[in-house]
């Protein structure tokens, strides 16, 4: 129970009196999201969205998750609005066909969703809680990353095999709402400027994930899931940026390389220094290290059966990967070049997040329909599985929200 001064939990951390903190599961064939309760790890409720929910997103801003509904191949989908204060679906946000991922800017105004049957983007605006418009992309769209600065939009284009590059001018300040409880006030119309088309990239095949690296350092990574290679892309510079006045040639998009992995990379995890990317080769059972200074392959090393998805902690020292097809959540230690342990999940895990401070690892199980929620420390000294809690059908995804209680 929780205490005036806090919450005590036994051996994990303690939190502020009335500290929350969830994680929410899109559950692809059961259209609903579950919604954890990571302070005492039970399931807190069942929400109902819309037709095979995938991707989600987090407002950094506001206490507000989106989900997005694929819908089915001849209707539009759409986007869930969840208010993480009440754990209930507040608003549903028309998109187009076949949407499978939503991105989130830094400012928490704008989302970007990715539309695969219809070759496009739309660009949502949250304060009102609409689509402001639409840019067309190369075909089949599977996703759409905004880098920190907001300046540079990245859409990966399964279909042809390329990377869209689109120029974003960040949104204007935060607007207020009009009465408490309501929906902010759209913003005027001349202030709502549309990404537009800055540069394609062709020849990467199955073009999938994508990462941007922090703020100031102007590149992009794609993996080339159709083939064995990762694409770096130089990101145009900020003209009024002093990098951009020392030298004129990083006002343009250019690709620096593409660079040799293992076999279908399907997702790349980036370092929080951004120094490093390891890219997860599904075909290959291994994963791929990355130099982004030299955009070159440190090395490939073998971790497991179908690897699909790596994370890393915060501190840069520990690279988690879930592999689909041993059902475990493998350890790598980066500055020891090794593997570092194994843990145990449900059937065929796949999605990974951390909870706000890390003392937890959730796996989102794709065949077994659950969470698996490994202690990063356990009382051994080394990560191990500490309970599953229930999910829906075929759990794709997941995020965590934080909302702090009284210090």
């Amino acid at each position: 129970m929780l205490a005036d001064v806090g919450c005590h939990r036994g051996r994990f951390p303690d939190v502020p009196a009335g500290y929350r903190e969830f994680a929410y599961v899109s559950n692809g064939s059961s259209n609903t999201v579950s919604v954890l309760d990571l302070v005492y790890l039970r399931q807190e409720a069942t929400l109902q969205v819309g037709n095979q929910p995938t991707g989600l997103a987090a407002n950094p801003k506001r206490n507000e998750v989106y989900v997005v509904n694929a819908g089915s191949p001849s209707g539009a989908g759409s986007v869930s609005v969840i208010d993480t204060d009440t754990n209930r679906v507040v608003a549903t946000i028309p998109v187009h066909k076949l949407p499978y991922f939503i991105e989130v800017d830094a400012a928490g105004q704008r989302a970007y969703v990715a539309n695969s049957g219809s070759n496009t983007v739309s660009v949502i605006d949250l304060d009102s809680r609409r689509e402001i418009g639409v840019v067309g992309t190369g075909e089949q769209p599977g996703l759409a990353r905004i880098s920190p600065d907001m300046r540079s939009l990245v859409v990966t284009n399964r279909g042809s095999g390329s990377v869209s590059i689109f120029a974003v001018q960040p949104p204007p300040a935060e607007a207020k709402p009009i009465l408490p409880g309501l929906p902010l006030k759209p913003k005027p119309a001349e202030k709502q400027t549309l990404p537009h088309l800055r540069a394609v990239f062709s020849g990467c095949p199955g073009a999938t994930d994508a990462v941007i690296l922090p703020a100031n350092l102007n590149k992009a990574f794609v993996a080339c899931s159709g083939g064995h290679q990762v694409m770096a892309i130089s990101l145009a510079a900020a003209p009024d940026s002093r990098e951009a006045k020392q030298n004129p040639s990083l006002l343009t998009d250019h690709m620096l390389a593409l660079i040799d992995v293992g076999q279908t990379p399907v997702q790349l995890a980036l370092k929080p220094d951004g120094g490093e990317i390891f890219c997860s080769n599904f075909a290959s059972g291994s994963f791929s290290e990355i130099d982004t200074q030299t955009n070159e392959v440190g090395g490939t090393y073998p971790i497991g059966n179908k690897p699909s998805f790596g994370i890393v902690s915060g501190d840069n020292s520990t690279l988690y990967i879930s592999n689909f097809g041993s059902d475990s959540v493998n350890l790598w230690s980066i500055d020891d070049s090794m593997k570092a342990g194994s843990v145990p999940t449900g059937h065929a895990p796949d999605a990974l997040a951390f909870s706000a401070d890390e003392h937890l690892l959730l796996a989102a199980d794709a065949r077994s329909g659950d969470v698996s929620v490994i202690r990063t420390v356990d009382r051994s000294g080394v990560p191990a599985l500490f309970t599953i809690l229930p999910a829906g059908g075929a759990p794709n995804n997941i995020v965590v929200k934080a909302m702090p209680g009284t210090p």
